[in-house]
């Protein structure tokens, strides 16, 4: 079975690479951005006639945080439709048979019931700070699913939560909130600071998948007979960011003061998915949080040391 996986190098792509080779099976196809551009149409439909694979997995995307997201949000949008658009069209002209296209939570609603069940999708007006993102993530998931219906193509999406894991970004403005954190918390402990303060209140909730639980959970959908056409990933459980920062600091082992400060945005109060949907299908997330945060920090101390960690 031949299997692309798109985005290879990232945090996700990497995770799926790993799985893929774990699970056996597969002769995993890769390409990196010097062999093959995803925003040109004509090279990636001469790409996927010429590798001919059997499953596509659409883990490249152009990210970034809300800063990026609000000063290029005309690039986040043109070259994640772009993204999508080459691959799944590709897919299909090149008689790939199965694609899974990995979008994001945010393309719920603003205001979206908690959890969040798939089908809130377009019920209300998105958060405006990531709309172009989530724009481009709802036109790939919805593409998955007119192709599905009029072309009986097996071609459908997966939305997971907040991720983290081994590769993650650690650049202080443009990584999410605990690769963040477990660099702060690190970087306070090898000062010796006395403290540590985080933005905002610290009451909001958040919900984490480990990445390697997402890759294990995408392989289960692609062996699924009659998967639905999209599906949240995640855990079903969330915490607070202070406790997140308070289990962040145990596991860096920082022993100082954590201070909040409400002077600063807390964003939404709560963001978790509705995982009733994934649970059905026969999968649920096993990696323990405090297990996997100590394998992520380990992580960002192993490539620290080779000059490799993305910072």
């Amino acid at each position: 079975m031949k299997i692309f996986i798109a985005g290879h190098r990232g945090m996700v792509g990497s995770a799926l690479v790993r799985e893929a080779r774990k699970r056996g099976g597969y002769e995993v196809l890769t390409a990196s951005r010097d062999e093959l551009d995803l925003l040109d149409q004509a090279s990636v439909a001469e790409w996927l006639e010429d590798h001919e694979p059997d499953q596509v997995i659409i883990a490249a995307a152009k990210v970034g945080g809300i800063h990026a997201n609000s000063t290029y949000p005309a690039e986040f949008i043109y070259e994640n439709l772009a993204i999508a658009s080459n691959l799944i069209e590709g897919s299909r002209q090149a008689g790939v048979g199965r694609v899974l296209f990995l979008g994001s939570s945010c393309i719920y609603p603003k205001m979206a019931p908690q959890p969040m069940p798939e089908d809130c999708l377009l019920t209300s007006p998105l958060e405006l700070t990531n709309e172009a993102y989530a724009i481009a993530k709802i036109a790939g998931l919805k593409m998955c699913q007119h192709y599905r219906a009029q072309y009986g193509l097996m071609y459908h999406s997966a939305m997971p939560t907040n991720l983290y894991g081994p590769g993650d970004n650690y650049h202080p403005e443009n990584s999410h909130v605990i690769p963040a954190m477990i660099r702060r918390f690190h970087e306070a402990k090898e000062r010796g600071d006395s403290n540590v303060t985080i933005w905002g209140s610290g009451t909001p909730r958040r919900e984490f998948l480990h990445v390697d639980d997402l890759a294990e959970a995408c392989f289960h959908l692609l062996a699924h007979d009659n998967p639905p056409d999209w599906v949240n990933l995640g855990v079903g459980e969330d915490l607070t960011i202070l406790d997140l920062a308070k289990t962040i600091a145990k596991t860096v082992g920082f022993e100082g003061e954590i201070k909040t400060d409400p002077s600063k945005p807390d964003g939404t109060p709560r963001k978790l998915l509705d995982v009733s949907l994934l649970n059905e299908t026969g999968w649920t997330a096993k990696i323990a949080f405090e297990d996997g945060l100590k394998g992520a920090y380990q992580d960002f101390l192993a490539t620290l040391e080779e000059g490799t960690a993305r910072l």
